[in-house]
């Protein structure tokens, strides 16, 4: 009998939990379709792409202006791969329905494993919040109304920026992030630690510690959050949601749990692209523009 390594997992079972690629083998299209669809979303739309909220060459970031001028609701996207793969382009398409709908969208480029390590590109997305609170304004966002939104990665990024003190980090409002969507997110990075997801993250004991959504202090009061998972996902993303939601419950907040049926982790994100979709209709309201 095999050792389990994480809860009831063997090595196998828990790598076979977060290897979302291998079960479902379209993701290629999927990446296909996505950059062609953001490809006319940046002919169809203002957008200002490539902008420096860093020194570094990976630290940039596009902005699609807000539909009708602001000034308007900001919402953050951080993409997905697992920290190691994925790139802003690929995300494009999500800016069409919030924009139109009179959102300011900003997706930003952080650095990749294992060029850069975990505390690095964390680093990297605390100064991109903060750039785009700072800048807003000269793009037709209202930095008082920032909201924070992820997939995958990118929603244990999402948790990250909620734990960040932003008076201290950067003398920003302690209240700057004043919503959260998680899209099917890794809170809790330690069975990250002990599965293949790992080998070019090189995640330690204490790393895996400071980096977990789920450990971190959280604001008091946490402000609206939406988490979500696709019905299709494995059982170790459904947990991961339900870990998260009781640590902001009992930070105070009042997180709502969406599991989205028929989705898979890459379908689910059309989910969230889609106003008339309940998913994209609860981060539409969550950030006043339903």
């Amino acid at each position: 009998m095999n050792r389990p390594v994480y809860r009831d997992y063997d090595q196998a079972a828990l790598d076979a939990q977060y290897n979302a690629r291998s079960a479902v083998p379209a993701f290629d299209a999927f990446v296909k379709r996505w950059i062609a669809d953001g490809a006319r979303t940046v002919e169809d739309l203002p957008c200002t792409l490539d902008v420096a909220y860093g020194t570094s060459d990976v630290e940039i970031l596009d902005i699609f202006h807000p539909a009708g001028g602001g000034p308007a609701p900001i919402l953050m996207f951080f993409h997905g791969g697992y920290w190691r793969a994925g790139d802003k382009a690929w995300f494009r398409f999500l800016a069409r329905p919030f924009v139109e709908r009179g959102a300011m969208f900003v997706i930003p480029k952080y650095g990749l494993a294992p060029d850069h390590s975990m505390d690095e590109l964390i680093a990297q997305c605390r100064r991109a919040v903060a750039w785009t609170h700072g800048h807003a304004g000269e793009f037709g966002g209202d930095s008082a109304r920032l909201f924070v939104s992820g997939h995958s990665a990118g929603g244990h990024i999402t948790g990250m920026m909620l734990a960040t003190d932003w008076a201290a980090h950067a003398e920003m409002p302690a209240d700057t992030i004043k919503g959260i969507t998680g899209i099917s997110g890794l809170y809790d990075l330690e069975p990250i630690r002990l599965s293949h997801v790992n080998e070019p993250l090189q995640l330690t004991e204490a790393s895996a510690e400071r980096n977990s959504p789920v450990r971190q202090p959280l604001p008091t009061a946490p402000p609206a959050a939406l988490l979500t998972h696709g019905g299709l996902e494995s059982d170790e993303y459904g947990r991961q949601a339900s870990a998260y939601a009781e640590a902001l419950g009992k930070a105070g907040g009042e997180p709502v749990s969406m599991g989205i049926e028929g989705h898979h982790h890459f379908s689910v994100l059309d989910a969230f692209a889609n106003p008339d979709h309940r998913f994209g209709r609860a981060v539409l309201e969550q950030i006043g523009l339903a």
